[in-house]
């Protein structure tokens, strides 16, 4: 494999873009011989009608890439299973089909079908009445709408690449541009490596404030799962320091706030927000998601400095309303932007500097992984037990 091999498919400053690009190849690992293919189409018909699509194919594992929807992460398998859910917004949706402004701000429920989505990048909480300043100067009070807007802003450059750096790997980049004038000016430049040696992706974004001014910046990875991951018996497990439910309802699901019922019809989402614990060495922290029969399971990895918040969103509602759970590391909590501010969790970055996170997603269905995983996390916990919260601390919900 060459080191930097490199295509790109999408240039706007250049007027580049390749609408079908096909390329395929092996490596020999230790494990044997692994096969990899890399395929961009657009999509024709219906809600997806042209929104471009990047999959990813490594021996059993594929993901797909859509950099239409904010270089989200659209779908996965891994051997034979189903990584992702099966949402009632058939898609991916073209984000010009999306009015975020819709029925009080939630209209981004309109394109929600993604495995990972990022919530963000100015804001990710609920819909909101924000005081901002205008192109006068002047403070006014403005709305915002429910997790933002970079999930529905196309990218304007991406490329795929061969690369053997850090180790080998397939590696998608994107940038997207959330920017208005007068107001913030922030650059997504993300880069999504599929591992030749392991099944999983990383996920290295940087956040740049390309304004003259300082912005805020809140950013949430919403990593979503169903069926068969999310079944009757499934277990979220994390190292936690302090847990506590979002609101009234979630405060009846603490007795087994992380084992999942089936589906049940009409059953309302719950939402538990955390602090989590990490290694002492290196301050990474890690969440997992595992099936009933524990030899199946998804395990996130990231640093608490900078991902130091934490919210497992649970919607156990029929099958057919979309039967969901979210593991999702964030900057902040996905409470309305205002009350995140006043917490001090709103992130500043100063006029032309960047933030940066990883997030490590991995998958197996192997029990003796399963089990190490198992114990990585009951080894961070060994050094105090959690603090579960049964009130609505002020701190960390509006109630």
């Amino acid at each position: 494999m060459n080191h930097h091999e490199t295509w790109v498919l999408t240039d706007t400053s250049k007027r580049t873009y390749i609408e079908t690009f096909d390329q395929k190849g092996s490596i020999n690992s230790g494990s044997g011989r692994i096969d990899w293919h890399i395929h961009k189409e657009r999509l024709r018909g219906g809600l997806s009608d042209g929104v471009d699509l990047i999959t990813v194919t490594v021996g059993n594992f594929e993901v797909a890439i859509c950099p239409t929807r904010g270089m989200g992460i659209w779908k996965g398998t891994f051997a034979g299973h189903e990584l992702g859910w099966d949402s009632p917004v058939k898609g991916p949706v073209n984000p010009a089909l999306i009015q975020r402004d819709e029925l009080g701000g939630i209209g981004w429920l309109a394109g929600f079908d993604e495995w990972i989505v990022r919530c963000g990048l100015n804001n990710n909480g609920g819909p909101a009445v924000d005081r901002l300043l205008d192109n006068t100067g002047a403070e006014q009070s403005m709305a915002i709408p429910l997790h933002g807007r970079i999930a529905n802003i196309p990218a304007h450059f991406v490329a795929v690449s061969l690369s053997n750096e850090p180790a080998p790997c397939i590696e998608v980049h994107g940038i997207v541009d959330e920017a208005m004038l007068f107001f913030p000016q922030l650059r997504l430049d993300t880069r999504i490596r599929i591992p030749l040696d392991r099944s999983g992706i990383v996920i290295h974004d940087r956040v740049i404030n390309r304004r003259s001014q300082p912005a805020e910046l809140e950013l949430l990875y919403h990593t979503n799962f169903g069926p068969p991951m999310l079944e009757k018996g499934s277990r979220f497990l994390a190292p936690i320091d302090r847990l506590a439910p979002i609101n009234a309802h979630s405060q009846k699901g603490l007795e087994r706030w992380n084992i999942y019922p089936g589906p049940i019809a009409g059953v309302i989402e719950e939402c538990f927000v955390m602090k989590l614990l990490a290694r002492k060495e290196d301050r990474q922290s890690m969440a997992m998601i595992q099936n009933r029969g524990r030899d199946l399971a998804c395990l996130l990895r990231f640093s608490l400095d900078q991902l130091p918040w934490f919210t497992l969103w649970r919607n156990p509602g029929a099958l057919s309303d979309g039967y969901v759970t979210g593991l999702e590391p964030g900057t902040d909590l996905p409470n309305a932007k205002p009350f995140e501010r006043q917490n001090g969790r709103v992130v500043r970055i100063p006029a032309g500097e960047s933030y940066e996170s990883v997030l490590s997603v991995e998958v197996t269905c192997d029990p003796l992984q399963v089990k190490g995983w198992e114990k990585e996390i009951a080894d961070i916990q060994s050094t105090q037990p959690p603090r579960i919260e049964r009130g609505l601390p002020a701190d960390l919900t509006p109630g």
